[in-house]
């Protein structure tokens, strides 16, 4: 997810505290069971169908888009922070500081993502760039996207070495990420916030 979409990445001296940049971490869940280890579960914005953070923000720097995607327009931020205060997740970060790559590091950029100034607010964006590419190669081609082409497109999902990250078209009823979604064992944070969250959490199967 970093080296995808440019995250900096700040040391460990005690000025940094705080000011650590996240699109994705894990959040680690109780067991119900006794005698069990807690579970990791992977933690990026949850693209809210009602999101707070696109209520709040006074100049429409984020927005939901077309796709659903909760999106970010960095350059329109004005770094009030107003989001980072609604996400009832805290799945936004602020830029303290300027980026900085040092030597050879630079050479590891994406070109396809843009770099955040200092002041700016940032989050993940379900890997917008590579959507917009799939697109671009289903019009071209003239033809509808596949649903193949997307349930291992974000740079989370692809990168997980167990396939325990789908993404895809919940619309698409015959898509792999429906079919997920609809499972008795289905769950979502802070559902009962009213948010409507788009990033659906599977428990454990315990058949097995």
């Amino acid at each position: 997810c970093r080296q995808e979409n440019n995250v900096p990445v700040l040391g460990p001296a005690n000025e940094n505290r705080g000011a650590h940049i996240e699109w994705m971490s894990l959040l680690w869940r109780d067991s119900n069971e006794h005698n069990t280890l807690p579970e990791a579960l992977p933690f990026p914005c949850q693209h809210c169908e009602r999101a707070p953070c696109t209520q709040v923000c006074p100049v429409g720097a984020t927005y939901r888009d077309v796709d659903g995607i909760t999106a970010q327009i960095w350059a329109r931020c004005i770094g009030c922070r107003y989001c980072m205060a609604a996400c009832p997740y805290s799945r936004r970060s602020f830029n303290w500081k300027p980026a900085e790559w040092d030597g050879d590091m630079i050479q590891m950029l994406n070109p396809d993502v843009a770099t955040r100034p200092r002041g700016v607010v940032e989050k993940c964006t379900f890997c917008h760039h590579r959507i917009q590419e799939v697109k671009e190669h289903a019009r071209v081609e003239r033809r509808a996207i596949r649903d193949e082409e997307l349930r291992y497109l974000t740079a989370c999902a692809s990168a997980c070495p167990a396939k325990a990250i789908v993404f895809g078209d919940t619309n698409n009823p015959s898509s792999l990420v429906s079919a997920l979604a609809k499972k008795p064992r289905t769950f979502r944070l802070l559902d009962h916030l009213g948010t409507h969250p788009r990033v659906f959490y599977l428990k454990k199967d315990r058949r097995g």
